[in-house]
This record gives structure tokens, C-alpha cells and sequence, in this order.
């Protein structure tokens, strides 16, 4: 997704017949990595205001209060894996996840692999008990990129945001089925976007559920990344499970979101992959990071943020988890 220089993922749009590539970087350390991408529609519809709607119109999701999640992270400054202030972050996410009665497991881990030695790293899982077997994922990853001035607010804290917000609605609820909500460590590359220096959080959990078993039981996983932008809008990310991602896409045709959720395809390497290649159907709901002009550079910064967009993706989760629990 976007970790350090995350979004150093490839990406393909398809635009009508034609597609196009671009070469473009996922920055990570204090460089600027490269890694080759395509890119999507150039232009869509731009939002006309950033006001977020009241939360009895989007399922009671309240995009003020994700925006003011975005705001703390940011306030916390740079925050890559293994860092002084990553550890506020997680303090904060634990302290809040804590205060609506969530029920939070931490993975506290040491990514040996990483180009600059050892790092130690920490997932945070919360679990949302169902009333019959399986279990439905939610996700972001909550690093920010390792780049001078980097404080990721749309590429980091805004899906992490979103999850927050999204887990204050959930915990008090019990649905048929299981819902987990996972806070990623380590999404971001250390160095230059791979295979091995990216999404070692993501991978580690994976590895995990998968030796337990419950791997198995997860019907579906719902990733979040670069959601809330002034002037976001979402491909349908082409490496994802064709039907959930026809069930996110219908779910905010449903409500009214079609100029945000377009019918483009584009394809992104992210926290997603390391669950798909288990076997687990999953979807990445990210916004075009390659257009939005400020991915992985400083003015990733709090001004570019939307309580409206944050609060207009937040109902189309809600009402995707919806469609889900009725299956």
C-alpha cells in the first residue's frame, strides 16, 4: 500500500481499450525508491466540499472524529517502524481501541530481514466475537514511510483512522459472523519496495493465522489504504477478488458513491497480497496515489485531508460488512 515508499507497488489502469504506464517510486528511507506502476483515469470528479455529513446519514459513522484520528497521528510527527514515535501511535491506538471496550491482542515482533538489520515491530488485532464460525478481516497498515518529514496523513493515517472509527461502531455489536480489524506494522519498504522489504507486518499475521488455522475461517478481508483525500476517488483494484470487489463497488453504487468508486481498473501491491497468496478471498479499497500529487513527499500532510471522504468511505465499509454478515 504506502508504506515508507510502499506505493512503490505496480499498479495498471485499464482505460477503455488502452493502457498506460508510468515509472514512478514508492519512497521509502529518506530515498526515494523505484519501482515500476501504471496509473488510472488522470482526472476525476473533485469533491466541491469537505464537510463531513452527519453520521445518522452514513450508518452512523462519523467522519469529524476519523478526521481527528488523522489529526493525532500527524501530531506524533514521522512515525516509521521500530521509531520512538511509532510507539506512541501504537500507545494511542491501544488506548482508544480500549476505550470503546474493544478486545485488542499485540503481536510484538523482530523483522530480522530488513535491509537496515533487525527491526522491531508490532501488529495490534482486535477480535469481535460472532455468533458462528468465520470471520470477517478489516485492515491498515499504520507506519508511516521512512522519509525526512514524513508524516503520512493520508497514506497511513487515514485508513488507520477509518479503522478506529470503524471499531467504535463494531465492538459493541455481534454479528453472525466474526469481525477482526488488524493495525499493520511494517507496510512500507525499508529501503526499495520487494517482495521482502514491504508489508512485514501483513505477512507476519498471515504466517501466523495460518498456523493456527484460523486463516481458514476468514470468508473475507477488507483492506483500507490513501482514503481520505480532498479529491479522492477508487479504482477497482484489479489483483483483488473479482466478487468482493463487486460487493464493495455495488455497496457504494448503492448508497450513492459511484463518482468516488469508479469502474476503472487498477492493480496495487499491498497488505492484501500476503493474505491472498494463503488462499483468503480480499479486496484493497486504495485511492489513486499515483495522481493525487503528494504520495510518499511531505505534503502528505493534514491539509489534504477530507472528514467527508473518510466519512463517505466509511459507510461503504460499513454497509460491505453489512452484505457480508447476510451471506
Amino acid at each position: 500500500m504506502k508504506s515508507q515508499y510502499r506505493k512503490t507497488l505496480p499498479i495498471v489502469f485499464s482505460i477503455a481499450l488502452t493502457t498506460f504506464c508510468l515509472t514512478g517510486c514508492k519512497s521509502k528511507g529518506a530515498e526515494a525508491s523505484t519501482a515500476p506502476f501504471m496509473s488510472t483515469v488522470a482526472s476525476a470528479p473533485p469533491q466541491t466540499a469537505d464537510d463531513a455529513p452527519a453520521p445518522d446519514k452514513t450508518g452512523g459513522f462519523d467522519g469529524k472524529r476519523a478526521f481527528a484520528h488523522v489529526a493525532k497521528q500527524v501530531s506524533f510527527g514521522p512515525h516509521p517502524s521500530g521509531s520512538p514515535a511509532i510507539a506512541q501511535v501504537q500507545e494511542y491506538l491501544l488506548s482508544e481501541l480500549n476505550s470503546y471496550g474493544c478486545t485488542a491482542e499485540t503481536d510484538a515482533f523482530s523483522a530480522a530481514d530488513t535491509p537496515v538489520g533487525r527491526l522491531a515491530m508490532k501488529n495490534i488485532l482486535v477480535k469481535i466475537p460472532g455468533e458462528k464460525p468465520g470471520i470477517i478481516l478489516l485492515g491498515t497498515h499504520y507506519d508511516t514511510l521512512l522519509k525526512k518529514d514524513f508524516v503520512g496523513a493520508d497514506d497511513g493515517g487515514s485508513s488507520t483512522a477509518l479503522m478506529l472509527e470503524l471499531a467504535r461502531l463494531l465492538c459493541p455489536q455481534r454479528g453472525k459472523y466474526a469481525v477482526w480489524i488488524a493495525f499493520f506494522d511494517g507496510e512500507e519498504a525499508v529501503k526499495q519496495w520487494s517482495d521482502t522489504d514491504s508489508r512485514y507486518g501483513s505477512r507476519q499475521m498471515a504466517a501466523r493465522l495460518a498456523t493456527s488455522g484460523d486463516i481458514k475461517k476468514i470468508r473475507a478481508f477488507l483492506l483500507a489504504d490513501i482514503v481520505g483525500g480532498r479529491k479522492a476517488y477508487f479504482p477497482r483494484e484489479s489483483s483483488s477478488t473479482p466478487a468482493l470487489v463487486d460487493l464493495v463497488w455495488n455497496s457504494a453504487a448503492k448508497l450513492g458513491y459511484s463518482s468516488l468508486f469508479l469502474n476503472e481498473a487498477a492493480s496495487a501491491e499491498d497488505d492484501h497480497d500476503s493474505f491472498m497468496k494463503r488462499g483468503v478471498p480480499a479486496v484493497d479499497v486504495i485511492g489513486d496515489f499515483v495522481n493525487n500529487g503528494y504520495w510518499h513527499t511531505p505534503q502528505d500532510a493534514l491539509d489534504k485531508i477530507s472528514p467527508k471522504t473518510l466519512a463517505i468511505v466509511g459507510h461503504v465499509f460499513l454497509e460491505s460488512i453489512k452484505q457480508l454478515q447476510a451471506k
